[in-house]
């Protein structure tokens, strides 16, 4: 019997993974200092260690990692006038930054921990020989993509920019749009490895306290090496892991989260991640967009009732065509009948396998036109789906019938604005395909059954997953079945809102010809 190799006998003496915060405190010696952060940071090229001497007299040493750190202006308000400085006239270090170095943020670091989260940060730091501490100076430079149109959010009216991976560039843009110093942005670090850091936000005064206090302690009994995106983040802390529909939003517009601050809503802000995440939420959320409010009312409910409709169509199209051509033919209108069943004549088929054929092939179209690139990717799964389609029509494979109706479900899906719900419906069509093939409608029924139930018991951080149809609030049903007016939405959702319940004067509340 081979033996085995050498690594794996000696597993057990492996030292750990990661070493607790090194929160011993900094020596007055600088070579110590330099040394001990030398031994951290070896075999680190990017990080730059420049020795240099105060009004040429007292030492110090600069840390920084290269490509984080604006170079330039290092040089001139940070570097130069320290070389400059007399170090008698200035025998305190903090008297001798404040007085000479022109940066606006500056902050005192009393342990190796702290000079390595500073240095990570991108920040220059400085040890001068003598002294226990180190100044960390903000002179951070990212390098990030310029603000531009969210692609996954497109609307016709309305603000074009969305957020970027930069998370000062995003809180920057919310800041614009919410200007009072209600707007509380708490920050939080994540990952061992990435220190991934992760902003909780809410309008104090609106918000309820016990909402925000919750988001912020599952967020901080995350316990990961590494957190690379929102989406990991969400995966975290919804009430619901198993349920096909998610339970916390993803948006890149920044005006969709502050119009859900003002709701009463928390966010969470990931830095590197340009989708920004708001709890609580219900299955309504996700069904609507920015553009039903920016449009007039009449408009933005016409188009809301025939997303709704849609919907349904996009989980039900498929399995009812099979249900009723496979149990309940005298259902169907004679003509009608007729003109399928010459239609599937030649179809080898049942009606079952060849929905799931027709749908398994149009999702594998749809998937392979987003992973290919941009250039060839609608043109290959428009050209796909209308190539296969019809050679599989002609072979006798599957009829036309169901060539339109897989089309039509998957022209209904697109008209789902939000990804993750149109992803969870793509999902329950094949378990409902499934008991229309074997149960016929009554299969259908307690598919749609078994969706209200699951959908009845799920939460979003305490709020109904269905509010406010269940449990029912009429008085919040103008902004779910309809889009009312402008002036007749004065209330907060009632269970995010409820701090601070009316958003319009009273005088405000009234129609325009009452006002006018």
């Amino acid at each position: 019997m081979p033996k085995p190799f050498k690594f794996l006998q000696q597993k057990k003496s492996l030292p750990p993974l990661l070493k607790e915060k090194d929160e011993r405190p900094l020596s007055h010696s600088i070579e110590e200092n330099e040394q001990t952060l030398q031994s951290i940071y070896a075999h680190c090229y990017d990080v730059v260690f420049r020795s240099f001497y105060i009004g040429g007299e007292r030492k110090a040493l600069l840390i920084y990692i290269e490509g984080l750190v604006d170079v330039s202006e290092m040089d001139d308000n940070m570097l130069s006038p320290l070389m400059e400085a007399s170090a008698l006239e200035f025998p305190e270090v903090v008297d001798l930054i404040e007085k000479k170095v022109s940066v606006g943020s500056v902050q005192e670091v009393n342990t190796f921990s702290d000079c390595i989260s500073e240095v990570s940060s991108g920040n220059s730091l400085v040890l001068i020989d003598g002294t226990p501490k180190a100044i960390s100076v903000g002179l951070t430079k990212w390098k990030s993509r310029s603000i531009t149109e969210s692609d996954a959010e497109v609307v016709v009216r309305g603000p074009r920019e969305g957020f970027i991976e930069a998370i000062q560039v995003n809180t920057s843009m919310l800041r614009r749009r919410l200007r009072t110093p209600k707007l509380k942005l708490k920050t939080m670090e994540i990952g061992k490895y990435t220190k991934t850091q992760v902003i909780l936000g809410y309008i104090e005064g609106i918000a309820q306290e016990n909402l925000i206090k919750e988001v912020e302690n599952r967020v901080q009994r995350i316990d990961v090496d590494g957190l690379i995106d929102s989406g990991e983040l969400e995966e975290f802390i919804q009430d619901a892991n198993y349920s096909p529909f998610p339970q916390v939003l993803s948006t890149e517009r920044p005006d969709v989260v502050t119009a859900n601050l003002l709701e009463g809503r928390v966010i969470l802000i990931v830095d590197g991640s340009p989708f920004v995440l708001v709890m609580p939420v219900t299955f309504f959320s996700f069904l609507q967009i920015a553009e039903d409010y920016y449009a007039r009312f009449m408009i933005g409910t016409l188009i809301r009732w025939l997303r709704y409709t849609f919907l349904f169509i996009s989980l039900l199209l498929p399995s009812i065509y099979v249900a009723l051509f496979t149990f309940h033919q005298e259902m169907i209108p004679t003509d009608l009948l007729i003109s399928v069943a010459s239609a599937r004549e030649q179809t080898p088929f049942p009606a079952l396998v060849e929905a799931l054929l027709m749908e398994v092939t149009f999702e594998a179209l749809r998937e392979a036109g987003l992973r290919l690139p941009k250039q060839v990717g609608a043109a290959v799964s428009i050209v796909g789906a209308l190539v296969i389609g019809e050679a599989a029509v002609q072979a006798g494979i599957v009829s036309s019938p169901m060539v339109i109706v897989v089309a039509l479900t998957g022209i209904a899906s697109f008209t789902i604005p939000r990804y993750p719900v149109s992803i969870s419906i793509r999902v329950l069509r094949f378990p409902m395909i499934f008991l229309a093939g074997t149960l016929g409608l009554l299969g259908v029924i307690f598919g749609i059954i078994a969706i209200v139930i699951h959908l009845c018991t799920i939460r979003s951080f305490g709020v109904p997953y269905l509010s406010p149809l269940a449990p029912l609030h009429g008085d919040e049903l103008k902004d779910v079945l309809i889009r009312a007016p402008w002036w007749t939405l004065n209330k907060r959702p009632r269970l995010t809102g409820e701090r601070n319940t009316f958003r319009q004067s009273l005088h405000q509340q009234q129609s325009p010809e009452k006002r006018g």
